[in-house]
């Protein structure tokens, strides 16, 4: 297997961090970058020392989204066709790899995240961005496109149609404290301690259950479109099954023994 050569992989402790490494681009999400981060992603779903993701981009932005300058139609196909189908073979699974992967993932926001590279970094389990930084969606209002990558997706629940609409045909860019304030990312930090943080939150969301990361993800959407009642029983059965698994017997053993809870070591 060849190298990465447009991102860069390294550990702290636990956590894996996962840089995107073309600053000629802005660290712009290219089908080649795409694939190298799946294939990223696959060694780190294979290594158990690993228990969490922090990804992040290299230089001052951290993606800039599609390379436009490099989109051209393939063979006898049009843009439209060509773009498609590698969204098919490539950008879907990418996205949908983070959407389900099976160890918390944090975007490190360090700059400038548009369009595709807004939806990458919402594709995560939690966002923490620069209070430098900023989230735009051009699509509509400088390319005629409707948001993608699971953008529409993102916005719409996280934000509700209003604001959504406004920004996704507006194009205006939302700072990242505003963009903590209106719930669309968890928080914005200090430049100088945003990798720290991303490190801590990394850590911290690492050393719980290896299944609760998908057992949250379900919980949420669930909550989405539920009901309170329907809600209250999906907890309950929930709770029926974990409450006999092992994550919960070292939990409650820990707790009486007053020490940190070792899921991994429990078998959990």
């Amino acid at each position: 297997m060849a190298a990465p050569t447009l991102i860069e992989l390294s550990t702290e402790g636990n956590v894996a961090v996962l840089a995107l490494a073309n600053e000629a681009t802005r660290n712009a999400l290219t089908v080649a970058m795409q694939r190298e981060l799946l294939d990223a992603l696959d060694r780190i779903a294979a290594d158990d020392a690993i228990h969490a993701v922090v990804l992040t981009g290299q230089g001052r932005g951290f993606c800039s989204g599609a390379e436009l300058g490099g989109l051209k139609p393939e063979g006898d196909e049009t843009l439209g066709q060509t773009v498609a189908r590698q969204m098919d073979e490539t950008t879907h699974p990418l996205m949908e790899r983070l959407r389900n992967f099976d160890k918390p993932v944090i975007a490190a926001v360090n700059g400038a995240a548009a369009g595709m590279g807004a939806s990458l970094a919402l594709a995560c389990d939690m966002v923490v961005a620069a209070e430098t930084a900023f989230f735009v969606f051009p699509f509509a209002p400088n390319l005629g496109l409707v948001p993608d990558c699971g953008a529409t997706w993102h916005l719409a629940r996280r934000l509700g149609p209003a604001r959504a609409m406004t920004l996704a045909l507006t194009g205006e860019r939302l700072p990242a404290a505003t963009a903590a304030s209106i719930g669309l990312i968890a928080e914005a930090v200090d430049p100088a301690r945003l990798h720290t943080r991303a490190i801590e939150i990394a850590t911290a969301a690492g050393a719980a259950p290896p299944h609760m990361v998908a057992e949250l993800r379900a919980a949420f959407d669930a909550a989405l479109t539920s009901d309170f009642s329907t809600q209250l029983e999906y907890e309950r059965q929930r709770q029926k099954e974990l409450l006999d698994g092992a994550a919960f017997a070292e939990g409650t053993a820990a707790f009486l023994e007053k020490r940190k809870p070792d899921f991994r070591k429990a078998g959990t």
